[in-house]
């Protein structure tokens, strides 16, 4: 038996319980892991509103660290004892241990500790296949990223720095600006005392951004939209603000603009995909082009508390659970 976050109805942060559930031994093709650390993520708020369906009861989270301590029948690659993170699979991460398919699991290599690796399963691989594959950046370029004072944004600072392009963030404190500025963000935008979009207009001379990664959603679309270059990308990569809407007829009235809502699975799978994402990214933290360390923990008993915080917009970079 051990300890998991569970939801019987949609609602508040309040509807998350701590309960007792039994994990079971792996059967075919599955581990079993002890949980490290636990990140927490906006899309587990959207789960547990109903933005997102699942079916309840459900537990909650699908990013963790962890530990092998047992392997079922035809588990090959992995082995009793081996450090792991993952980001895909069931929900159910909110937890001391659980059973997972093996193929979702990634081994963490030496030189990256469990609480670094806790920070960098889901977000960390957001900012590869925001940078490198929905628009692969490359050196020169000039981009808008909103929230770059949020968990995956810490890690965008660090990765358009690595890569050589002008990042220009948005920030809703004081505070927030200095802590993107410190991990690489070329301009910082507060966005709580100037527009964003005459500051990129000046910070552009004009031309705007040919992308714009826009996680925040309803309130800044529009925005978003007014800072793009003709025949630009908006990257609708999260709703924080609440769903974007968008009439197909506004994207070409802003200068023919392409719009994308990508998802993770559609791009870390099949597992060679994800394998190839998450080399890349150890690589640049291995060699110290990337540093990153919760910027909060929460008990996994008070997983409630920590999407208090998430929601109200008091916390920076990334938060996670200790078991």
């Amino acid at each position: 038996m051990t300890k998991a976050i569970r939801f019987h109805e949609t609602g508040g942060p309040e509807v998350l319980k701590l309960e007792t559930v039994d994990v079971g031994e792996p059967g075919p093709g599955q581990v079993r892991v002890r949980h490290t650390g636990i990140a927490v993520n906006f899309i587990d708020i959207y789960f547990r509103i109903g933005r997102y369906p699942a079916p309840l009861p459900s537990g909650l989270g699908s990013d963790a660290v962890g530990v092998v301590e047992a392997v079922g029948p035809g588990v090959t690659f992995l082995a009793e004892g081996d450090r792991v993170g993952y980001m895909l699979g069931p929900l159910g991460a909110y937890s001391e241990a659980r059973v997972m398919p093996a193929e979702v699991l990634i081994k963490i290599p030496d030189g990256i500790s469990d609480s670094t690796a806790s920070t960098l399963i889901m977000k960390g691989l957001t900012a590869q296949y925001l940078f490198r594959q929905v628009y692969p950046l490359k050196a020169g370029d000039t981009i808008l990223y909103h929230a770059a004072a949020g968990g995956v944004g810490l890690i965008a600072c660090q990765w358009a720095r690595a890569l050589g392009v002008t990042m220009i963030g948005t920030v809703g404190s004081d505070e927030k600006a200095a802590i993107a500025k410190a991990h690489g963000c070329a301009h910082v935008i507060n966005y709580n005392k100037e527009s964003f979009v005459e500051r990129v207009k000046e910070i552009t001379d004009g031309k705007g951004v040919p992308v714009v990664y826009d996680s925040v959603g309803k309130d800044t679309l529009m925005g978003s939209l007014d800072c793009l270059q003709k025949r630009g990308t908006l990257v609708s990569n999260g709703t924080s603000s609440g769903p974007v809407i968008v009439d197909t007829t506004l994207l070409a009235v802003k200068g023919s603009i392409w719009l994308t809502r990508p998802a993770m699975v559609d791009y870390a799978l099949p597992r060679h995909n994800m394998l190839a994402m998450a080399d890349e990214l150890f690589d640049l933290v291995l060699r110290g082009e990337i540093k990153s360390e919760p910027s909060q923990t929460f008990a996994l008993a008070d997983a409630a508390q920590a999407h208090s915080a998430l929601e109200s917009r008091q916390t920076t970079g990334a938060t996670v659970l200790i078991p």
